[in-house]
């Protein structure tokens, strides 16, 4: 009957330990995949605040190499090479496709509306690219005036300064003249007083 039992609660309590063992394992599944989800989500937030900084300075890297591209552009316009090429392009243009029509090479015969939507495309693309252009060259200027007048302003500031530093020495050097000048009459004062005396006692 003790052996019975002893049996059935041994059956009973053995799978206590298994059951705790499976609760622990299937916590620590848990723990384990929240720590690898708050790490992926700290990831993806880590890439994204460290992503945002590059693209902002790629964006700035972009402009700043458009708007040289512009300035190049700009001042190629400008040059006597291009007027000189333009315009040996436009005469090759006209000659032949006035001249060859017989041939049948012409692809663009008067009134020209090819050459014509050329330069009405030229334009289009110049203006904004010299506007562009003009932009910066006044940021530039106005950088470059800002720079020279807090120069000019520091300069001042500093001159003014030295200036009250000499005239505060000369007010002082004044003062010490003075000074000096009045010490010396009493000095003189001063000997002749003894001077007197000394007489006075060699008469007696």
């Amino acid at each position: 009957m003790g052996d019975t039992m002893t049996k059935g609660s041994l059956r009973h309590v053995a799978p206590v330990p298994s059951q705790a063992r499976g609760r622990r394992r299937r916590n620590g599944l848990q723990g384990r995949e929240v720590r690898r989800q708050s790490v992926h989500s700290a990831c993806r937030s880590g890439r994204k605040r460290a992503g945002a900084p590059p693209n902002g300075a790629a964006r700035g890297i972009w402009n700043d190499a458009f708007g040289r591209l512009a300035e190049k552009a700009a001042r190629f316009f400008g040059t006597p090479q291009y007027i000189v090429g333009q315009t040996v392009a436009v005469l090759a243009w006209v000659v032949l496709n006035s001249t060859q029509l017989h041939l049948g090479f012409a692809w663009d015969v008067y009134p020209f509306i090819a050459l014509n939507l050329l330069f009405s495309l030229q334009a289009a693309y110049a203006a904004p690219l010299i506007l562009l252009a003009q932009t910066r060259q006044a940021d530039r200027d106005k950088l470059h005036s800002d720079r020279v007048e807090k120069s000019h302003s520091r300069l001042e500031r500093a001159a003014k300064t030295e200036s009250d530093k000499i005239l505060e020495l000369l007010h002082s050097n004044t003062d010490l003249t003075l000074e000096d000048k009045r010490l010396t009459e009493q000095v003189a004062d001063l000997t002749k007083q003894i001077h007197a005396l000394v007489a006075k006692r060699g008469q007696s």
